[in-house]
């Protein structure tokens, strides 16, 4: 009996195939974004473990230069292949911007020297030897082709007009990374430098590292991979992307879960039917628990397939970021591994269970004399929501609880979803009562009606609506903190970056370079500013001298200090720290301190100021304090304020030329903030992502959701319109109610998205990165984000009875029955 059974029961997805999209588009999406962001995080961590990737070679060895931004010299590679070390190869960076502003990293390498270390021949010597051939070619791998939009043997125009090219597609595997790669001659000829931003070797024995660090002068230095540096580093990357990825994933379940209930309630009169014919509760639980399992088995194809093409679209973006903020080489070849499918199969599993659990166990163990009657859902909603309610309580109490813990990342996390969950249970709670208390106190008969079918509406649309607040909340959550964060930068950046010029001369040129300087009738004023890196057992704290002037003074965001700040750090044995160093030494300004040595012991913090820029502690002391550490030691730098109006580039070029500076010892401001916002805008693209494609799930489901229940209703709407209602006033029913319960949600949401970005900067930020920031609120975003939601939920309520009115009143009637 089984079979007739199971057939009785499916037969309700050909009356409502609305609802095969709801369920597979629930399910399926939501498993396509988990394993999207565990791809991205899988493939990038692989990544730093495998080091530095060329042609198909690892080179798991770096020589680079001790000091941030500068080149390793020509003759130190020369000497290297002199003394027999064939296996080393110098690379050189250089970043390119289209002539669509968008900018990418350019590899040059020796194709000669690349030649002699490849271990086995084949397909990537010819691509080298292709480079240095007319019409000298760049190499650039197919994801990122594709993802910029470029085909084979097309030009590159870059921003100043030059066209370099053309491309040669290749496999990524012989890329590397989201980079292109071409001769070392073709970056001398964009960027006039000598040098090498590194020298790359292939694996050593220990005989011939010690061999090869023992050759190296003093300045530069021999790494390994960076796998050890760069994962604690970007584990707060990862894991707010992976934090995204659950939420999109939760979403997708509440979607699933409406689907399912939906379908269920939907199908109560047959299964009555059933019941009173003799079925068992067993048998219909295995008939169900058939339907689930096919369910979950589509969801999981569809949602692995759909997540491996996600992370192959949002992985270029994710690798230029990750090397922007880390120096991080991540591999843009996406393949798909078990773990993933192990890992999404137990998700989908327990999400399922957790999803139509309930709704199939209350269906089964109804009586079936009760499951006749349609009113008996709508009763057994209002209990259900009254226990949410009281769930809701609970998760509200949790979160208290851990919002008194220990602060850190993961306590974050809990407290945001605990939060999250919990406004979530709430909200049909408070839909309910709202609908039921105004129809009580209307006392119009029609308002009285529209507002009691509301709140029996609200037995399918409760669960959608759930998931479309929880998405709005995260989506207006993510605006603000990124809108937020890229405000605090800008202003950040225009202090910090304060002067026209910033140059860092070598320490034998530096004091001729400032007396030049101060001769020149282009230039106001010349801060001098000292820099060095002390190793210590907590790790690198970075050491800056600061001047005394006014100027120097309004460079600096300050967060909290004590009285006189300024004239205490100048003229009392006092420093200034990082915002960073201060919450993770757990310091605050009046405090007295040991510091490293040569620091030594009994130093005031005279200030806390925000620094968003370096991922190592800071502190700042006084040019005469600097002179008694280190007197004319360490890294200098130069800030060139010129007079109003005065163009930059001709006495940078002089100055260049007079004191033999490498380009990029010399850069101006406006190159500095352009490159800098580039990257920031770049780091949020694949947050922004995920956030829109979470709202999209939501609002997607919230819109089926409604079209599936509005058509199961058709019924009624023909016996309304039979009794005389107009289509105007049919649509006004339906879409005055959908707008209600939209227009609730969005003022349920905007405040739980502001508290969600207050905790994201208070807590997640702060531990996550050591910093923390202003809150800026972007009241037109959400204006727009929430009218384009209603409009979509308008829309969804007025297709079915647009679909209604077209056809006369009988012909609908009859149909519905």
């Amino acid at each position: 009996m089984s079979n007739p059974v199971a057939k009785a029961l499916w037969g309700h997805y050909r009356r409502h195939p609305f609802q095969i999209l709801l369920v597979w588009l629930g399910l399926t999406l939501g498993i396509a974004l988990l394993i999207g962001v565990m791809a991205i995080n899988q493939q990038a961590r692989e990544s730093y473990r495998q080091g530095e990737q060329l042609f198909d070679n690892p080179f798991p060895y770096r020589i680079r230069s001790l000091q941030s931004g500068m080149k390793v010299p020509q003759g130190l590679y020369i000497d290297l292949r002199r003394a027999g070390f064939h296996e080393c190869v110098p690379i050189d960076e250089f970043r390119i911007t289209t002539n669509k502003q968008r900018d990418f990293e350019l590899l040059g390498v020796d194709p000669i020297a690349m030649y002699s270390t490849l271990k086995q021949s084949g397909p990537a010597q010819s691509q080298l030897f292709d480079l240095i051939k007319p019409p000298y070619p760049i190499l650039i791998g197919d994801q990122l082709a594709r993802y910029i939009g470029v085909e084979n043997g097309e030009m590159i125009t870059l921003d100043n007009g030059d066209e370099i090219g053309p491309l040669m597609l290749v496999e990524d595997e012989r890329i590397g990374g989201p980079r292109m790669i071409a001769d070392m001659a073709l970056l001398r000829q964009l960027n006039k430098s000598s040098g090498f931003t590194a020298v790359i070797c292939r694996d050593l024995s220990s005989k011939r590292q010690t061999a090869l660090e023992e050759t190296l002068p003093s300045g530069v230095t021999l790494e390994k991979n960076q796998s050890a540096t760069l994962e604690p580093l970007t584990n707060a990357f990862h894991m707010n992307l992976l934090a995204m990825g659950m939420l999109s994933f939760v979403v997708g379940l509440f979607i699933f879960y409406q689907a399912m209930s939906l379908s269920l309630s939907q199908r109560q009169p047959l299964v009555g039917v059933l019941r009173q014919m003799g079925v068992s509760g067993f048998q219909l639980a295995r008939a169900l628990l058939v339907e689930i399992i096919l369910w979950v088995v589509l969801g999981l194809l569809g949602g692995n397939a759909l997540g491996l093409l996600l992370a192959q679209q949002l992985l270029p973006s994710v690798a230029a970021t990750l090397s922007d903020l880390y120096g991080a080489n991540v591999s843009l070849a996406v393949e798909w591994h078990w773990q993933w499918g192990l890992a999404s199969l137990a998700i989908a599993v327990f999400g399922s269970v957790l999803a139509c659990g309930w709704p199939a166990l209350r269906l089964i163990n109804t009586q079936p004399s009760r499951l006749a009657t349609h009113m008996s859902l709508i009763r057994i909603s209002g209990r259900e929501f009254g226990l949410q309610a009281i769930i809701s309580c609970f998760f509200i109490g949790a979160a208290y609880g851990v919002y008194q813990l220990p602060h850190g990342q993961t306590a974050g996390f809990v407290l945001i979803a605990f939060i999250l969950v919990a406004s979530g249970l709430m909200m049909p709670f408070i839909l309910w009562q709202f609908f039921r208390l105004s129809a009580k106190l209307v006392k119009a008969a029609r308002l009285r009606w529209f507002f009691s079918d509301a709140a029996a509406s609200l037995s399918y649309r409760g669960v959608a609506a759930m998931a479309f607040m929880l998405a709005l909340a995260a989506n207006i959550g993510m605006e603000t903190m990124v809108g937020s964060f890229r405000y605090t930068t800008e202003n950040w950046l225009g202090q910090r970056l304060a002067a026209d010029i910033y140059v860092r001369p070598p320490l034998n040129v530096a004091s001729r370079l400032e007396t030049w300087l101060e001769a020149q009738p282009e230039v106001d004023q010349v801060w001098r500013r000292w820099r060095k890196e002390l190793d210590t057992h907590k790790g690198i704290v970075e050491v800056r001298s600061m001047g005394s002037s006014q100027g120097e003074k309004e460079a600096l965001t300050v967060k909290v200090a004590v009285p006189e700040y300024w004239a205490t750090t100048h003229h009392k044995r006092a420093v200034m720290v990082s915002e960073s160093m201060a919450l993770r030494e757990n310091w605050k300004p009046g405090d007295v301190v040991d510091l490293p040595a040569p620091l030594g012991k009994n130093w005031l913090i005279s200030a806390v100021y925000y620094d968003y820029g370096n991922p190592y502690g800071q502190l700042m002391l006084s040019q005469t304090y600097w002179k008694k550490m280190w007197s004319k030691k360490g890294a200098v730098s130069f800030a060139i304020h010129l007079a109003e109006g005065v163009d930059p580039e001709p006495i940078m070029a002089r100055m260049g030329e007079r004191f033999r500076l490498q380009p990029e010892r010399v850069r101006n401001n406006a190159e500095l903030m352009n490159q800098a916002m580039r990257v920031f805008d770049r780091t949020f693209v694949v947050t922004s992502t995920l956030g829109k494609l979470t709202l999209f799930i939501s609002v997607c489901g919230l819109f089926v959701a409604t079209v599936a229940g509005e058509v199961s209703r058709q019924r009624q709407f023909a016996l309304l319109r039979c009794m005389g209602m107009t289509g105007r006033e049919l649509a006004l029913l339906g879409g005055g109610q959908l707008f209600i319960i939209g227009l609730m949600t969005a003022l349920i949401a905007l405040p739980m998205g502001l508290v969600l970005a207050q905790l994201l900067i208070d807590v997640i930020l702060k531990y996550s990165f050591g910093w923390t920031m202003e809150l800026y609120f972007f009241p037109t975003q959400y204006l727009f984000s929430l009218g384009m939601a209603l409009i979509v939920l308008l829309a969804a309520g007025a297709w079915p009875v647009w679909r209604l009115v077209k056809r006369s009143a009988i012909t609908s009637l009859r149909e519905s029955f």
